[in-house]
């Protein structure tokens, strides 16, 4: 699933590419996709574009008077095309969910596809990103200047779940997900396991500092990527999301994983479990 910093790259790039640009068509091929009715998709057609930016892991395309906003959920992509082909997209069983197409320079635009059986991509067409439910919820920016040490200390305080529930928390936490959840809770040494109010101020200070250094981190190793490379960059990125089996890069120990019903989450255990494996999978406890 593309997190804060690939959605970051994926705005940077579009917005390089669209803005001052007109839309020609928005055409809808997974209706299923389309979350909105008023104002119709076709409402971009003869719109400029005046920037793209991002909400969390939306993104947000103002077009005109109106916001073009999506969330590409777990096997979302957009692929930009320098020619997109002259005949229209037609309904059908492909990834192909969204194509809109340039007005100018003309044959330009991009497609929005979904792999996969399990449809979530998800696209709006809104007078205000604020209408959109999952954008309405979003809690804190982590690369926002609102996001500081007393912040998230306010945002932990009294907080009952595990400290992996509540980074991938959109309402707490706008961006991250089940990758960089991963990867803050490696850098900061903690389990994913620790309930969050638990935390001491310390340790609340190292893992504001973590979160940010690792989506910068990422931010930056993205930048000015064609879009077809942010996928694998993010992967030869990660430490421990995905590496189950393979040798932590600072401590040589084997990286774990613990498995749920529809994700799984990656640690090591040397770095920060006190070299103890969780118990067993779904049902498992941290053994202290």
């Amino acid at each position: 699933m593309p997190e804060l910093p690939e959605v970051e790259a994926l705005a940077a790039f579009l917005d390089e590419r669209l803005a001052g640009h007109a839309v020609a068509t928005a055409t809808p091929v997974a209706i299923q996709a389309l979350k909105t009715y008023d104002p119709p998709l076709s409402a971009l057609a003869g719109r400029v574009v005046a920037k793209v930016t991002r909400h969390g892991k939306f993104l947000d395309f103002t077009v005109g008077d109106v916001h073009l906003v999506m969330h590409l959920a777990r096997a979302g992509w957009i692929r930009w095309r320098e020619e997109l082909p002259a005949e229209p997209p037609r309904p059908g069983k492909g990834p192909l969910a969204l194509r809109v197409r340039m007005a100018e320079p003309e044959g330009t635009g991009f497609d929005v596809t979904e792999a996969g059986t399990k449809k979530g991509l998800a696209v709006y067409v809104v007078r205000d990103p604020a209408e959109v439910p999952g954008v309405a919820r979003l809690g804190i920016d982590p690369l926002s200047d609102a996001f500081g040490v007393e912040a998230l200390s306010e945002l932990l305080a009294g907080e009952r779940r595990q400290i992996k529930g509540v980074l991938r928390d959109q309402s707490v936490l706008a961006g991250i997900g089940n990758a960089y959840s991963d990867e803050i809770l490696h850098a900061a040494r903690m389990s994913p396991f620790k309930l969050a109010a638990k935390l001491t101020p310390e340790e609340v200070r190292g893992l504001h500092d973590v979160t940010i250094a690792t989506l910068t981190d990422a931010v930056e190793r993205s930048r000015g990527l064609p879009m077809k490379d942010l996928k694998s960059e993010k992967k030869s990125g990660l430490r421990v999301h995905g590496r189950t089996g393979q040798a932590c890069p600072v401590c040589g120990d084997t990286i774990r994983e613990v498995s749920f019903a529809d994700s799984s989450l990656q640690y090591c255990p040397t770095c920060q479990t006190g070299g103890k494996p969780l118990a067993d999978r779904r049902l498992s406890r941290l053994l202290k």
